[in-house]
């Protein structure tokens, strides 16, 4: 038996909330690139899910059409020998002249199908409308979308509409393509609940299925739904014509993500009040069943399987996605990829996994009712603003079909199958770590699971990689100044072929400015000849590595922020120990990736800046701050999960990562007081830099900007996040002078 695909897929709804439309392809700029197919082609894959969307073609009638976007790009994918399936309905409601609860829908829609054959006689795969289940649900039945109704009748009409729009829309098509094949995709999970519950979970898990068995005829008045679906006033002579003339498909397209399996649970109390509902029966709260302790997902495997013993019609997997990090990116996708791999071999009829989204997508954390442009990367990144880049996702897509070697990570499973992916009820703090003790390594070496090695046990940097690689699930061992002397080559050398790392992270180093003008020695010791050393030893074990550079390598003549090419030129010691290794790391090992950095602050300690500033205004007592040094500041979660990406990703040479905005420290410090709900005045003083006295001379201004890709948040909405999340609290009890009072945050 031959080995499953490897198919593709670009994020393309078009859906609407009032009279407002959401279009993905704009946002992500596809519609305006066609050489994103190329890119698409280099990945190897056969087909491609791709659009050609009623609303987009024919938006304001039904004769005035325009095919001049869809024709370029599906000529170009003949060209690319790749096979699109093309999609005429993504989550949407239709033009502004029809919508889902439109009697006329069915016949409306299948006039635009068959404008499509005949426009495109060649294609022969189509997935007329997208996941009619989940639109009819989100539109009809929660109201997220248009045309927002709330009852099982308009849910039962919308999802008919969609259903027999789909069949005929089939009709027409064949009538010019008789070999046209339906791909009828929908999300496919499975609903767990308590034993209270189990009646809604068994209706949810007979509802799952309803798209494929309305196409398949099996809808008749012995389906588990017929009463339901009578009593939401759908005629029983249309299902019954649906029984006598069905439309089955000839490939079922199972879209399963990692909250695809609900479970459902009656003691609200124990889960947050989003998650509340009602079946006009009782309360409960609906939440993934991955993050119940006590739930036992059924995974990708068993879902397959299901679908295949249902239908005994080929299954392909049409959408998997996961919005997280690169490495939890990987294993989810090999997590899919394996699974249909087994069930073929085991002679199921699988044939294919979609990677979904290629290009990512935005404001799926909504459920697109709101447009934030929060962006969720896909296999490629797009946050440079000018064309997609690859990443690690990408290049593991690309090697799935050929059985590729991967990623030192993939041997760690994913979040969803750690303790980690338990917080429903509230957990003690999860006993899981990834920091290697020697029994640690032993299990790790074992298993041939190679670490991260992170220098800087002590410092704000190290502890906080350290800290998120626990997080993200990335075995690590964390070395202080006695376990790895970073500027002795033999030290070095030894610590590596003792951990056998995959990459090191130097977070080391002399950090004291005002201090090297007086210990030069000391500050290039560490600084300069410490980084080189340890890239031509990672340089020579062919292994990753990082190194962090700082803004103080310009000289702040510059009146805009500076950019990676910018040609350095410091004016202190520190500075200048950093431009020097910049400069003999890259020059050892042109795959380092030098990190520049700026204004560090963070919620796990209190060296920072804004911590300082926010304990002196809410202690009304006087606070100095720089009005004519301008800075951008740089909030350490951040920083540490692109870095850990970019690691991931094998991105080299020098990259600025800062959060977004440039702040004089007076005006950050008022930003960050202002957002705390502080009041600045009087104690917050702004004052010229000279005023210091500072040792050692700093620039003007040392804002950086990246001209690579915009990786973090704006600084406003890091001081949000570090105000919500800080493991601590500056305001004094009672506005009193009494000391602060510590207090974790919720």
């Amino acid at each position: 038996m031959a080995n499953i695909e490897l198919w593709g897929g670009v994020e393309c709804t078009v859906n609407r909330v009032g009279d407002q439309y959401f279009d993905q392809l704009a946002q992500s700029g596809h519609a305006q690139r066609l050489t994103d197919l190329d890119l698409f082609a280099e990945l190897g894959i056969k087909k491609l899910r791709y659009p050609v969307l009623w609303e987009s073609v024919a938006p304001e009638h039904p004769e005035q059409q325009d095919w001049s976007w869809a024709t370029e790009r599906l000529n170009r994918l003949r060209e690319l020998n790749i096979e699109p399936i093309v999609g005429l309905l993504h989550h949407g409601s239709g033009p502004r002249y029809t919508n889902l609860l439109d009697d006329d829908f069915p016949q409306k829609f299948a006039q635009y199908a068959r404008s499509v054959a005949r426009q495109f006689p060649w294609v022969t795969y189509y997935t007329p409308v997208n996941e009619p289940l989940t639109t009819a649900r989100f539109s009809a039945l929660y109201g997220f979308w248009y045309p927002h109704t709330k009852d099982d009748a308009s849910f039962a009409k919308a999802l008919l509409n969609q259903i027999n729009g789909t069949r005929l829309a089939m009709q027409a098509i064949r009538e010019i393509n008789p070999n046209a094949q339906l791909v009828q995709t929908d999300d496919l999970g499975y609903s767990h609940s308590t034993p209270t519950l189990q009646y809604q979970a068994d209706f949810e898990n007979h509802r799952r299925w309803l798209s494929w068995d309305l196409l398949c005829g099996k809808v008749d008045r012995q389906h588990p739904l017929w009463d339901y679906l009578r009593g939401a006033q759908v005629p029983e002579e249309t299902l019954l014509e649906m029984v006598q003339h069905p439309c089955p498909p000839n490939i079922i397209g199972v879209n399963y993500y990692v909250t695809s399996e609900r479970y459902l649970d009656e003691r609200i109390i124990d889960y947050p009040w989003h998650t509340h509902g009602s079946n006009a029966i009782q309360w409960y709260a609906d939440v993934e069943a991955v993050r119940v302790q006590t739930a036992t997902p059924l995974g990708v495997q068993n879902i397959l399987e299901q679908a295949c013993a249902r239908y005994d019609i080929p299954v392909a997997i049409t959408e998997a996605h996961l919005c997280c990090t690169r490495e939890e990116q990987m294993r989810w996708l090999a997590d899919v990829w394996d699974s249909a791999s087994f069930s073929r071999k085991q002679g199921k009829n699988v044939l294919a996994v979609t990677a979904w989204s290629l290009l990512g997508a935005y404001d799926w954390n909504s459920l697109l009712t709101q447009q934030n442009n929060h962006y969720e990367m896909g296999a490629f990144d797009l946050r440079n603003g000018t064309e997609p880049a690859r990443t690690a996702v990408s290049r593991f897509i690309q090697g799935l079909p050929l059985d590729a070697e991967r990623h030192p990570l993939l041997k760690i499973d994913g979040w969803w199958k750690r303790v980690c992916r338990a917080v429903y009820p509230s957990l003690p703090e999860s006993p899981e770590s990834w920091s290697i003790s020697p029994k640690g390594f032993q299990q790790l070496k074992d298993a041939n699971i190679q670490p991260l090695l992170i220098t800087g046990a002590t410092g704000t940097l190290g502890k906080a990689f350290a800290r998120i690689c626990e997080i993200r699930g990335i075995p690590y061992v964390l070395l202080s100044r006695q376990d790895m002397d970073i500027a002795n080559a033999a030290s070095v050398e030894k610590t590596i072929r003792q951990y056998k790392p995959w990459a090191l992270i130097n977070a080391a180093g002399y950090v004291r400015v005002d201090d090297a003008e007086q210990e030069p020695e000391a500050c290039y010791r560490e600084n300069t000849l410490g980084p080189m050393v340890l890239a031509q030893v990672c340089q020579a074990q062919n292994i990753g590595f990082v190194s962090f550079s700082s803004d103080l390598v310009f000289d702040g003549g510059k009146q805009t922020p500076y950019l990676e090419e910018d040609p350095t030129n410091p004016v202190n010691v520190y500075g200048t120990s950093k431009a020097l290794a910049e400069e003999q790391v890259l020059g050892v090992m042109p795959g380092a990736l030098v990190i520049r950095t700026s204004a560090f602050f963070g919620p796990w300690d209190e060296h920072n800046f804004v911590y300082h500033a926010l304990r002196s205004i809410a202690h009304q007592e006087t606070f100095l701050a720089a009005e004519d040094s301008y800075i951008t500041p740089t909030y350490v979660p951040d920083l540490v999960n692109s870095v850990l990406d970019l690691l991931i990703d094998q991105e080299s040479g020098i990259w600025h990562l800062t959060n977004q905005g440039t702040y004089s420290w007076a005006k950050f410090a008022e930003l960050a007081g202002n957002l705390a709900g502080l009041e600045t005045t009087p104690w917050l003083q702004p004052v010229p830099l000279a005023s210091f006295n500072l040792p050692a001379p700093r620039p003007s201004s040392s804002a950086l900007q990246t001209g690579k890709r915009a990786l973090l948040p704006t600084v406003e909405d890091a001081l949000r996040r570090y105000l919500h999340t800080a493991e601590f609290s500056f305001r004094p009890e009672n506005n009193s002078d009494d000391e602060l009072q510590f207090a974790a945050q919720a």
